[in-house]
């Protein structure tokens, strides 16, 4: 990939923006919710640009709330792809690296690209 594509692509995710998205389609409660669960390191972000277990879902509420927020980064990240002529794929890791990553707290838990847990 072009370092004008990897641009587009990160500007593309930045003006959509992946929380827009999700605010949209999540309930406060259920943001509470999974802010609650990557605190205690039950959720965490992961590489791919969506939210992932590190250890099993504590509830079906909880499972319902991570479900919903990564179905509407998935639309964000599938509209970023298509104005940047890129895959879905590329766009969620871009969004990873460029808006998720540095933007954890000291403490969370990730899943690198390797697929290991590590905590910030």
């Amino acid at each position: 990939m072009n370092m004008r594509k990897i641009f587009v692509v990160g500007a593309a995710i930045a003006a959509l923006g992946v929380a827009a998205g999700a605010a949209i389609a999540q309930t406060p409660a259920q943001k509470a919710m999974v802010d609650a669960a990557k605190a205690e390191g039950v959720v965490g972000e992961q590489a791919d640009g969506y939210l992932g277990f590190r250890v099993p879902a504590p509830s079906a509420d909880l499972t319902v709330a991570v479900q919903t927020i990564n179905t509407a980064r998935r639309q964000v990240y599938t509209e970023s792809a298509v104005a940047a002529g890129t895959t879905t794929d590329v766009a969620g890791a871009r969004m990873f690296e460029s808006q998720l990553l540095p933007r954890m707290t000291t403490g969370q838990w990730y899943r690198n690209a390797d697929g290991q847990w590590v905590r910030r």
